[in-house]
């Protein structure tokens, strides 16, 4: 490890976004090593990992970013000079339901991770990357598009927990001049998403000849970016991004929810040579949820002009490549929802968790 000249601690790497942005990652970077910290929720996934072999410069620590003690071995241990921080509760629906773990992980994991950096990181050295959401700014109308200088309006216990959160970042940032780097993503879509989200709950059930179930009736937008683009965009921030500043990263791709559940269902039809309108017969659109934000969209004009990032896959050949990794991984989806996963976690970790190279 000696060659090594960079430590990159990334929180939430077992999860969505954090596993895709590692599977990205190592490999392109080899003189970092890169330190995966995570709780393994529900979400959380090692499985998503195996292809990183044991000689990656890799190394998993099982922990919870809102505990301090953990958070302080990790950096007495590892020395990082770098933080990208995923980790979050994610899920709009989850929130409603119960805001608590949202406000101890998003709120409270953030304050202690910063916390940490403060003691750890000589001062004005090292970088806190905060990858936040775009739901922070609220619901746009017809027109308009969110950009870094949108005033925050969260709409849900999640988005309202983000928000406090980048607060927080900007917070740390000026008091006390560590040095902070935030970005606010679309929808992110792509391999490895747990099965609860939009768009692999719809090829699940779609691919399981189940309802398609639409919130409202399906005309709320977003804007979807693939999460390979996303993991770019990341990296584009973090090397040549200005320290303190925030950048709004988007795939112009605006969709409504019914044409995305319509997508999906094109796609799985082509790739299983089912008739599209089989699966879209299924569609059901039920009741709307509370607090239920209309449209998001973003300008990435700013990442665009100072970094030259753009996404390189549109939202139909992203989506091609999404559809196409659930058929080939159907054991792993079948894997986390009949509790399979859990049971491997313990054996192999433990109930309270461990470390692996």
């Amino acid at each position: 490890m000696s060659s090594l000249e960079t430590t990159v601690l990334v929180t939430g790497g077992a999860g969505f976004i954090g596993s895709n942005f590692l599977l990205h990652s190592v490999r392109r970077h080899p003189r970092c090593r890169f330190v995966n910290l995570d709780k393994l929720t529900y979400a959380g996934n090692l499985r998503g990992l195996e292809a990183l072999s044991n000689g990656d410069p890799h190394v998993f620590v099982r922990g919870d970013v809102a505990d301090a003690t953990t958070l302080d071995d990790v950096f007495e241990r590892y020395r990082p000079s770098i933080v990208v921080h995923f980790a979050a509760e994610s899920h709009v629906d989850r929130s409603i339901l119960g805001p608590a773990d949202f406000v101890r992980t998003n709120i409270e994991g953030t304050f202690q991770l910063l916390e940490a950096c403060r003691r750890h990181f000589p001062r004005g050295e090292g970088l806190f990357h905060h990858v936040s959401t775009d739901e922070v700014f609220g619901s746009l109308g017809e027109t308009g598009a969110f950009h870094e200088g949108t005033p925050y309006d969260p709409s849900s216990p999640y988005s309202a927990s983000k928000a406090a959160s980048d607060h927080l970042v900007r917070a740390y940032h000026r008091t006390y001049g560590l040095p902070i780097k935030i970005t606010n993503c679309s929808n992110n879509y792509g391999p490895r998403q747990f099965p609860e989200k939009l768009v692999p709950l719809m090829i699940m059930n779609a691919l399981e000849g189940r309802e398609l179930p639409i919130y409202g009736e399906g005309k709320n937008v977003r804007d979807w970016l693939y999460v390979d683009d996303h993991c770019d965009a990341i990296w584009a921030v973090i090397e040549r991004g200005r320290v303190g500043e925030t950048y709004v990263i988007g795939g112009r791709a605006e969709r409504r929810n019914v044409e995305v559940v319509e997508l999906v269902a094109r796609l799985v039809a082509e790739e299983t040579g089912v008739a599209p309108e089989t699966i879209l017969e299924r569609r059901r659109f039920v009741a709307d949820r509370p607090g239920h934000d209309h449209r998001y969209a973003i300008d990435p004009s700013k990442i665009e002009r100072e970094l030259g990032w753009r996404p390189r896959e549109s939202f139909v050949s992203g989506m091609k490549k999404t559809v196409r990794w659930y058929l080939e991984n159907e054991a792993w989806v079948d894997e986390v929802r009949t509790g399979e996963y859990r049971r491997w976690i313990e054996a192999n970790y433990g109930r309270r968790g461990g470390e692996a190279a």
